[in-house]
Formats: C-alpha cells, structure tokens, sequence
C-alpha cells in the first residue's frame, strides 16, 4: 500500500484511549498521532470506509483551560491484524479538525511525542511516580 500521509506519525508515550462517542465503546488505544489522523490499537476489527465519532481521553495535567477529552469525527481508513493476533491496527482519518483540536494535538506531540535517543526515554520513565533511574540499579 503506498503512503499517502502528509505527515510524519508521532508515536505517543501516554496512555490515551479512544472510544465511539456515539455507542459509548472503547476502540483501543493511541499508538501515534498526527494533525490529521490516528493509528489506534484494539481488540476488535473495524469496518473499513465507515465514519465514527472519536471521543480521545488525553491525560489530564495538559495545560489550564485545555479539555482532556475531546470530541471530532472521523473515517475508518483502514483495519488490518496487528503484529499480535488479538488486535487489530485501525488507521482513522479526521474529518473536521478545529482551531483547538490542532492546539491540543500540537501540545499533545510535543508533550508526549516519543524520542528515540535513550535518555529522553529514561527522564520519562523517572518522571512517573514510584519509578527509579534502572542505570542505577
């Protein structure tokens, strides 16, 4: 399948699950993010070429005055087996993205967008409550 993303995918390090809106069901969970789609990992296939309401659960200590959850459309681009066989990679493309959804996406990528150099990693995982730097141990 060829690419036709306009953007390079940004893998998130935070837990972030996403549901129908509409039939109050979770999908799955944020694998990465870009300004105009999501790759969401789940348990169950998902009907190609279909539009869902997304309802995502960002963290909540992003900055005052921005809504953790937010609401927006989207299509079912694609659903295919996952490198695990219980789930399933759904590719969703969205159809309305507003002012504040690009503001919370874009503090969203820089928060918690993975990098791939080690200690970007490591200041992460020692960030989180009851962890310890493990090059010390």
């Amino acid at each position: 399948m060829d690419e036709q993303r306009k953007e390079t995918r940004k893998k998130l390090m935070a837990f972030t699950p996403v549901y129908d809106s509409n039939q109050n069901t979770l999908l799955g969970y944020v694998e990465d993010l870009t300004l105009s789609g999501i790759l969401v990992i789940g348990e169950n296939q998902v009907e190609a070429n279909n539009e869902r309401n997304l309802r995502i659960d960002f963290p909540v200590d992003l900055p005052d005055a921005m809504p953790a959850k937010i609401t927006l459309p989207a299509r079912v681009v694609w659903c295919r087996p996952d490198k695990s066989p219980q789930y399933f990679n759904i590719g969703f493309e969205f159809i309305e993205v507003n002012p504040e959804h690009e503001k919370i996406f874009r503090t969203i990528l820089k928060k918690y967008q993975f990098r791939h150099d080690f200690s970007g990693a490591l200041t992460y995982w020692n960030s989180q409550p009851g962890k310890t730097d493990s090059s010390t141990h």
